[in-house]
């Protein structure tokens, strides 16, 4: 049976942010690309982060927001460099979206979802000629590449490829990282790790009042890395935002360490302990001096005892004992993949020339905060551009 060939200027694997950013910058170059894509529809998960309001990037300084990636690889870095924080907003309301910084300095469409920037997006790459094919799913990498689809086993014959997988979490919207036997033999790969991930504790029975709580105003520590954020406890362990920005340490073997009352010196803490009243509980005490909410109350108690040995230590350093990260398909997303090492300056394979590699398979690492989704736009943009000088 003769297997059905089809010809273009551009493929590009994975409808994603890093691959229809590629899509775009050569469709917008007079290319034809045809756009391959797993699922039913692009961009799954790109929709699901934005269902609660789509944090596309972080309004920062550029030194601030490139210490998010550390240590940053220098082509990253370039990327970043040429499309950051002010590319990002000017390339989403140039798509009719207005965007507004909020008090943190993220930035987000004032629709709050993601969905009308991608019906944007798409609507553009349709104007541009881009021709993108669902329910595609790669099976073979070489001189051409093998797909399944609805029709049958198609193979594409492209001038450039450019590969923007994703990463290995959130299998159910496409990112599996079943595409590593497939490049073993042009890229050098680092294992897949779980980032941005929650924590699994085994609770006392006196936690389960607080499921469900947030705890605010918290500075946390692993390792090299620090944030000042806030979490959830779950019934399951801990979550949110300011966990996810320490797993790096935590995925290193760090404990996880809470200061519990950041903006108090350790001098003014030693003096108010001094206040407490004879026979006043220290659950009271920690209320009226401390100002302390119920859930900063129950995790001191459920780390450091009844009564702690070193009171103001445990409320500057309390560690978290006991905890294990969540599997790697519950994280948001994932570190290791490619390695930078194995490519050259404009992401394309130093084994072979025309395959160029975007977004979350490349080898980096950055907390939530719409650093993800600016390094894929980044990273698929360079790579569009490698693509381009390939095609000249």
């Amino acid at each position: 049976m003769t297997q059905r060939v089809e010809h273009s200027d551009v493929l590009v694997v994975g409808a994603g942010p890093a691959g229809l950013m590629a899509a775009d910058v050569l469709s917008a170059a007079g290319h034809h690309v045809l756009l391959a894509e797993a699922k039913p529809s692009p961009a799954r998960k790109f929709l699901m982060a934005g269902k609660s309001g789509l944090n596309l990037t972080k309004n920062e300084a550029f030194e601030s927001f490139l210490h998010a990636y550390a240590p940053v690889h220098p082509v990253l870095q370039q990327a970043l460099e040429d499309f950051g924080p002010q590319e990002a907003i000017a390339w989403a309301e140039a798509l009719g979206q207005q965007m507004f910084t909020g008090s943190s300095g993220r930035v987000f469409p004032k629709a709050m979802k993601a969905s009308p920037l991608l019906r944007a997006w798409l609507g553009r790459l349709a104007d541009q000629g881009v021709d993108l094919r669902r329910n595609w799913r790669m099976e073979a990498l070489g001189e051409r590449v093998g797909f399944a689809t609805p029709q049958g086993s198609v193979e594409v014959a492209a001038k450039v490829v450019i590969l923007a997988l994703g990463g290995a979490s959130w299998a159910r919207l496409g990112s599996n990282g079943a595409w590593v036997e497939m490049v073993q033999d042009y890229v050098e790969l680092r294992p897949f790790a779980p980032s941005n991930v929650g924590v699994t504790l085994a609770w006392s029975g006196h936690m389960a009042r607080h499921f469900g709580h947030p705890v605010k105003g918290v500075h946390l520590r692993s390792g090299a890395y620090e944030s000042r954020g806030e979490f959830v406890i779950s019934e399951r362990g801990l979550e949110g935002g300011g966990i996810y920005s320490v797993t790096r340490g935590l995925r290193g073997g760090a404990p996880l360490v809470l200061d519990l009352l950041p903006d108090w010196s350790v001098g003014k803490l030693a003096q108010r302990l001094t206040q407490r009243k004879p026979k006043e509980t220290l659950t009271k005490f920690l209320k009226r001096a401390l100002r302390l909410s119920p859930e900063k109350i129950a995790l001191l108690m459920e780390f450091a005892g009844p009564q702690p040995d070193d009171l103001a230590a445990s409320l500057k350093a309390l560690e978290i004992t006991g905890l294990e990260m969540r599997p790697m398909d519950e994280a948001i997303s994932t570190a290791g993949g490619v390695r930078f090492e194995s490519l050259t300056d404009s992401l394309e394979s130093r084994k072979k020339q025309g395959l160029f590699f975007a977004g979350e398979m490349l080898d980096w690492d950055a907390p939530t905060g719409g650093y993800l989704l600016t390094a894929c736009l980044a990273t698929g943009r360079r790579a569009a551009q490698g693509a381009l000088m390939s095609l000249a």
